[in-house]
């Protein structure tokens, strides 16, 4: 069965049969395949998870799901559930389809997405795996007879990368509300023939992030003009390739490497955060790496990109770096009015409703955008009044939990779940001996669970809302305000003018 496979691809089996053995388990499930792939192939696993601490968490989180029982002899030979039997079948056939002769760990990655139903599916789909996207870039890998090679040039810039386009599609981005003078010039810019770079020119929290990504929703949404249709944003973290180009043994050859997957990327436009930032620093801040890595693709007309900086930092990149004028042209963005930071909040709002499990009121959002455009003068909205809403719907949240559910009742409840998931999987594949088990575990976190409710009297069915008193102790926990002096002036209720601050700030200076 296995003389297709790789070493690496051999030893993830060898891990996946101790991990269940560790656990006491009766068959090497998918996440336990899972584990052994962390366990082994560090390089492809952080690639797609883009970080160690999403190895941990996924470690931990099938250990909390996981009643661990007894330890098997590691000479007892598990069998494969159904579940793990399917994956590697669909490792088979994902390597057929990229014409690999070999079945490798990246393989083995694809077989465990395509069951789409199981634990290892939901942990990776958690943290934003999925399968066409994997598949689209082992796809751009070389064919090479194995498996690590193959991705390794490309895994560079991998590292340092966002994919816009597919949090778009899968709608994990904010929605853009308002702007459309902005978003139309973004637009016109792109559309040119040269000087067809954009880079979004305002000060911290007017939104030209929020710009950014309303763009690529338009465009991954079909929404966009037609000489658009096609392009895929992805969003490099230039302060991160220029550290680790001066930290590498040979810079130069590094940058080198990374050079052509920025300039043979058709019909992909990126978005650099600090690229004014870094040129604007001088050759100390990175300016000679980056002048490598990305000029003579600008200046050619190669990579294309939307920017972001502050004024200053625009200003500054444009003294250091004259050639920036011959490929860029700026879009400013002021602050927005408070009526207009209210209506974003009102369009996020559902977003964060279902994250933090908590429902708003109306004089909450008031409360948001009134009091940080009142009390934090070093951002502007509607930056900072999301960031409240979000705060103030993180700690009530986090209240209700500590005060609704014990510990130890929430530990039970992840139990049940994950155990009544494994048994309505072995009924459907007619796996009857693990329904019996899973059935007998089911049962015995039922009663558990009833126990710790009497225990506990809990009341169910609990919702939180977060008010205006909630926003006001949010806003006095950054600030170290009191209460009083938080909700000091207007009401949340009074909104100021339509005019922009700039507007306002002129006629203050006229009557004076």
């Amino acid at each position: 069965m296995f003389e297709r496979y790789t070493e690496k691809a051999r030893r993830v089996i060898f891990f996946a049969r101790y991990e269940s053995s560790q656990f006491g388990g009766p068959y090497i499930e998918t996440e336990h395949l899972l584990l052994g792939l962390l366990r082994e192939d560090k390089e492809l696993t952080h690639r797609f998870l883009r970080g160690k601490g999403n190895i941990e968490a996924i470690r931990k989180q099938i250990e909390d799901a996981t009643e661990i029982r007894e330890k098997t002899s590691t000479s007892v030979d598990l069998p494969l559930s159904n579940e793990g039997k399917r994956a590697l079948v669909y490792a088979a056939e994902e390597s057929e389809k990229l014409g690999h002769k070999h079945i490798g760990t990246e393989h083995l990655l694809l077989g465990l997405l395509r069951e789409e139903k199981s634990f290892a599916a939901q942990l990776l789909h958690e943290r934003g795996v999925r399968l066409s996207s994997v598949r689209e870039e082992l796809a751009l890998d070389r064919p090479e007879p194995e498996p690590v090679r193959a991705g390794k040039e490309f895994a560079l810039l991998a590292d340092f990368c966002t994919y816009l386009t597919k949090l778009a599609r899968e709608n994990r981005l904010l929605p853009l509300i308002g702007r459309e003078k902005e978003l139309e010039q973004v637009f016109h810019v792109l559309g040119r023939s040269a000087k067809n770079n954009v880079v979004l020119v305002g000060e911290p929290g007017v939104g030209k992030r929020a710009i950014a990504e309303g763009l690529v929703q338009r465009v991954a949404g079909k929404m966009a003009p037609e000489f658009m249709e096609g392009k895929l944003f992805v969003g490099v973290d230039l302060a991160t390739i220029v550290t680790a180009a001066q930290h590498s043994s040979r810079p130069k050859e590094f940058l080198a490497a990374l050079a052509p997957e920025f300039t043979s990327a058709e019909n992909t436009i990126f978005v650099f955060e600090d690229l004014h930032v870094l040129l604007g620093a001088g050759k100390g801040g990175g300016a000679h790496e980056l002048n490598l890595l990305l000029k003579p693709g600008l200046l050619s007309g190669k990579v294309r990109c939307i920017a972001l900086a502050t004024p200053e930092e625009y200003r500054n990149a444009r003294k250091k770096a004259r050639w920036l004028e011959r490929c860029f042209l700026p879009v400013e963005l002021g602050p927005a009015t408070e009526a207009q930071a209210l209506a974003v909040l009102q369009g996020a709002k559902e977003r964060f409703e279902k994250f933090h499990s908590v429902q708003y009121t109306e004089d909450a959002l008031r409360a948001a955008v009134v009091y940080s455009h009142r009390h934090i003068k070093d951002r502007n909205l509607p930056d900072k009044a999301i960031d409240l809403i979000d705060d103030a719907g993180a700690y009530l949240k986090l209240k209700l939990e500590k005060a609704v559910l014990p510990e130890e009742v929430i530990e039970v409840k992840k139990r049940l779940t994950f155990v009544t998931k494994r048994w309505e999987m072995a009924v459907a594949n007619h796996e009857y001996e693990k329904a019996r088990f899973y059935s007998d575990e089911q049962r015995a976190q039922k009663e558990a669970l009833r126990e710790l409710e009497k225990k506990h009297n809990i009341q169910h069915d609990y919702v939180g809302t977060v008010t205006e008193q909630h926003i006001a102790e949010a806003l006095s926990r950054w600030t170290g305000l009191s209460l009083a002096a938080v909700r000091a002036g207007a009401e949340p209720g009074e909104m100021k003018s339509e005019r922009p601050a700039g507007a306002r700030k002129k006629s203050r200076r006229k009557s004076a």
